[in-house]
């Protein structure tokens, strides 16, 4: 690789349960977790190339239950990009994650 590649901070949001540690490893490692093991929070890099530069993702997986809740304030703040993650077969898991992000700040809200 020459010169010095670009970086993006990624942050992966949701509620608990909802496949976001599946999603992640399946993006980093072209695997596929099945089973449910709750994330306190992990994080992955993975160099891929975007308009054929080389660019740095860092993935920051996080922890989508109640009580990391905590937790959100500081990598929202870190954050570049965010995907948020949700259920299809769980309506209740998107009103659950309805997170925004204004800035580098979030608020959560319910929205109809």
């Amino acid at each position: 690789m020459s010169g010095e590649e670009e970086r993006f901070k990624l942050v992966v949001v949701g509620g608990g349960g909802v496949g976001k540690s599946a999603l992640t490893i399946q993006f980093i490692q072209s695997y596929f977790v099945s089973d449910y093991d709750p994330t306190i929070e992990d994080s992955y890099s993975k160099v891929c190339s975007v308009g054929g530069k080389e660019t740095r993702l860092d993935v920051l997986d996080t922890a989508g239950q109640e009580e990391f809740g905590a937790m959100r304030e500081q990598y929202m703040r870190s954050g570049e990009g965010f995907l948020l993650v949700f259920a299809l077969n769980d309506r209740g898991s998107s009103e659950h994650s309805a997170v925004f992000v204004v800035g580098r700040s979030f608020r959560t809200a319910v929205q109809r």
